[in-house]
């Protein structure tokens, strides 16, 4: 039977351990220069309908590693539900690829894409999901520290994508996520009833951050939002992750961020580049374990 990843609730706990647990292995194996073809002849194709750098280079090169090849088809190429709808598209590609990998405005694009290919489906990104981002942070936590139960994630801005999806994750991995953020920004409330009781809401930055294990921030203002940027701008102005926050998360706290930053509005420069910062280990991790979403999906590895 295929399986689809659209968001990390579709997973097990099992099922998670055993991506990152591949994760790991095909990291290492990339450092220590042993090949991994393991997906030798087969072919990634991905949508992408937004802007991208961190998922069209990690899921291009992974294929690459692995021994595959991706094609990219931009929003020029397809115009995903515009030109034909998402259930056609799909069923063209299931004959010419082995894996989808869709990167899109609506989560329902990638649902119907799921729902048409008889390929698996990965969700590279929608407007209520953002699986890849979180599994590969949830690797950086392990790596860091050693474990995922019982650690508090702090999250400081919007109830967006990212957001559902550690929500998601906190489920079923077992550790304690809350997010800050100005009132008429909350998650949605389904997704809210879902994650209780591992997942809190605040408007307090302050409550949120104090005593957290990681403080984890995204703009303010995402693709496709932009007309809101003004008013957002204004309602965010007290969710800054800044020097005095991470300074009530403790000397220990790990700073994340999906990436990318807008310096200077929801992080400074300081915390950015700073001691506590992971950021850029999170982006590197990107590439190994979406490597290890695709060979799972695949069966293979």
């Amino acid at each position: 039977m295929k399986r689809d990843l659209l968001r990390i609730a579709d997973l097990s706990t099992q099922e998670i351990e055993a991506i990152l647990a591949l994760a790991k292995r095909l990291k290492d194996e990339l450092r220590d220069g042993t090949p991994h073809p393991l997906l030798a002849g087969r072919t990634l194709a991905m949508i992408f309908e937004k802007p991208s750098l961190r998922t069209r280079v990690t899921f291009e090169v992974g294929m690459v590693q692995l021994g595959g090849a991706a094609i990219h088809l931009g929003p020029g190429d397809i115009r995903l539900g515009e030109r034909e709808s998402a259930g056609d598209i799909a069923r063209n590609l299931e004959r010419w690829v082995d894996l989808v990998m869709a990167r899109t405005f609506l989560h329902q694009s990638v649902v119907d894409l799921a729902a048409g290919a008889r390929v698996p489906v990965i969700n590279g990104l929608s407007d209520l999901h953002h699986p890849c981002q979180v599994l590969s942070d949830c690797f950086t936590l392990l790596e860091r520290r050693g474990r995922l139960a019982g650690l508090r994630v702090a999250f400081v801005g919007d109830g967006n994508n990212v957001v559902h999806s550690w929500m998601d994750a906190a489920v079923r991995l077992g550790f304690g996520f809350v997010l800050a953020c100005p009132p008429g920004y909350e998650p949605d409330p389904s997704i809210i009833a879902e994650a209780r009781p591992h997942a809190t809401i605040t408007h307090d930055v302050e409550i949120a951050a104090r005593g957290a294990d990681v403080l984890y921030t995204d703009v303010w203002t995402s693709m496709g939002q932009e007309a809101e940027a003004k008013a957002r701008r204004r309602a965010f102005a007290r969710y800054q992750v800044n020097e005095r926050v991470v300074a009530l998360a403790g000397p220990r706290a790990l700073v994340m961020h999906c990436l990318p930053a807008h310096r200077g509005e929801e992080i400074t420069d300081a915390v950015l580049d700073g001691p506590q910062s992971v950021v850029f280990e999170q982006a590197e991790n990107r590439l190994h374990v979406q490597k290890a979403i695709m060979c799972w999906l695949a069966g293979v590895g």
